[in-house]
């Protein structure tokens, strides 16, 4: 059987990638795909419950970071490998990159203690293609000042924010044959349009 195909969806919080995954799952079924959309921290009844208590409950930042790890670990073994195995398409609301902006760069968290567990817990893991929803860290602010209540990361000020759109720029550099930069701002329209034409242009979304 044909292994299945791993994109992940990446972007600061206000970004509006959580919006455009949803239609990409409906978009790749209605061309035959069989899809599962889960997310990160989470996708498991334990990921759930940690991600829960990343998102809530202070902590230092190693804490944090073993949790989140903790967490991709139950949801990789879990649900990602299984799924691919199976030939499912996984689409995935943040993943690894995730980690690395927002504990290393946000955090100032070590880089080279995030590779080790990346190594652990991965084992080779990585998404075939993520999307990185680009957004000028002010006006993500602006979006998520009229969304609902901000969790603990949320919460974190603008210069948090500049500090995580700036690891996901080294990510974008240390690998940039697996991303596609998606320009987030415009009308919603204009950046599906953005999602639709990355993905066709890596041969994703023929018959299954």
């Amino acid at each position: 059987m044909k292994p299945g195909l791993f994109i992940s969806f990446e972007g600061i919080d206000g970004a509006g990638k959580s919006s455009h995954i949803d239609a990409l799952a409906d978009w790749l079924r209605g061309r035959g795909h069989t899809v599962m959309l889960t997310r990160e921290p989470g996708g498991t009844p334990l990921a759930e419950r940690l991600r829960e208590l990343v998102l809530n409950e202070a902590m230092d930042p190693l804490t944090e970071a073993l949790m989140v790890f903790a967490a991709r670990r139950d949801h990789v073994e879990q649900r990602i490998r299984p799924a691919l195995a199976a030939g499912t398409t996984v689409l995935c609301d943040r993943f690894t990159d995730a980690s690395f902006a927002y504990q290393g760069a946000g955090r100032g968290f070590d880089l080279a203690v995030l590779g080790e567990l990346e190594r652990w817990v991965q084992q080779g893991l990585q998404p075939d293609l993520t999307l990185w929803f680009e957004l000028p860290a002010a006006a993500a602010a602006a979006r998520r000042a009229s969304a609902r209540a901000p969790d603990r990361f949320e919460a974190q000020d603008l210069a948090f924010f500049e500090r995580v759109v700036a690891g996901y720029e080294a990510r974008v550099r240390a690998d940039p044959q697996r991303f596609v930069r998606i320009d987030a701002q415009g009308a919603r329209s204009e950046v599906w349009d953005r999602v639709l034409a990355a993905v066709r242009a890596r041969g994703i979304g023929t018959p299954a």
